[in-house]
C-alpha cells in the first residue's frame, strides 16, 4: 500500500503567539499536539476534504494514541513548520509522523499519532472512504530505516 514516490511531507507554517506559551516563555507543551493537529486537519483540506463535510458524511477522526518527544523550547514569535507523513493507513485509521522545527531547521517535537476514522453519530470505527484513503495513501512517507539503525541491502 505504499506510493511509489511519495513527495516531501506536508507542511504547515505557524507562529507563536502569547497564548501559546507558559510562565516561563516558552510553548506550554501540550501545544505542540495543538499545532500538529491543525498540520493533519489542513493536510486532509490539501486533499480537497473538508473536516466539516466528513462530519455532515457522519465521518470524523478522533486520536487514538499519541507519543511525542521534546527537544527543544519554542518562543514568543518563533516561526514554525509542522510536517505531518502517513506512517501506516489500514481501514478505519491512520498513523502519522509529525514534527515541529523551528523556521531555521532546529527539531522541537516530534510524535506518532493515532488516528481512527468514526461515525459521527455513535462514534463506531467505519471505513476510511476510499477517495480519502488514496490519499492518504498516495502520501504515505518511506520506511526510514536509518533511524531504527537498520543498513540498506547492497544488492
Amino acid at each position: 500500500m505504499r506510493a511509489d514516490s511519495p513527495g516531501p511531507p506536508f507542511a504547515l507554517r505557524a507562529r507563536v503567539y502569547f497564548e501559546d506559551t507558559d510562565a516561563g516563555g516558552i510553548v506550554y507543551y501540550v501545544n505542540y499536539l495543538k499545532f500538529m493537529e491543525r498540520a493533519r486537519t489542513e493536510m486532509v483540506r490539501s486533499f480537497g476534504f473538508d473536516q466539516s463535510v466528513l462530519q455532515r458524511e457522519n465521518i470524523i477522526f478522533v486520536v487514538h494514541s499519541v507519543a511525542a518527544r521534546y527537544h527543544a523550547p519554542a518562543r514568543l514569535d518563533d516561526e514554525l513548520v509542522i510536517t505531518t507523513e502517513v506512517l501506516e493507513l489500514k481501514r478505519a485509521s491512520v498513523r502519522f509522523r509529525q514534527r515541529v522545527k523551528r523556521l531555521d531547521g532546529v527539531l522541537l517535537c516530534e510524535g506518532e499519532v493515532l488516528v481512527a476514522c468514526v461515525s459521527a453519530d455513535r462514534y463506531k470505527p467505519r471505513i476510511i472512504p476510499v477517495a480519502l484513503g488514496e490519499a492518504f495513501r498516495a502520501a504515505r512517507a518511506e520506511p526510514c530505516t536509518a533511524e531504527r539503525g537498520e543498513a540498506k541491502s547492497a544488492s
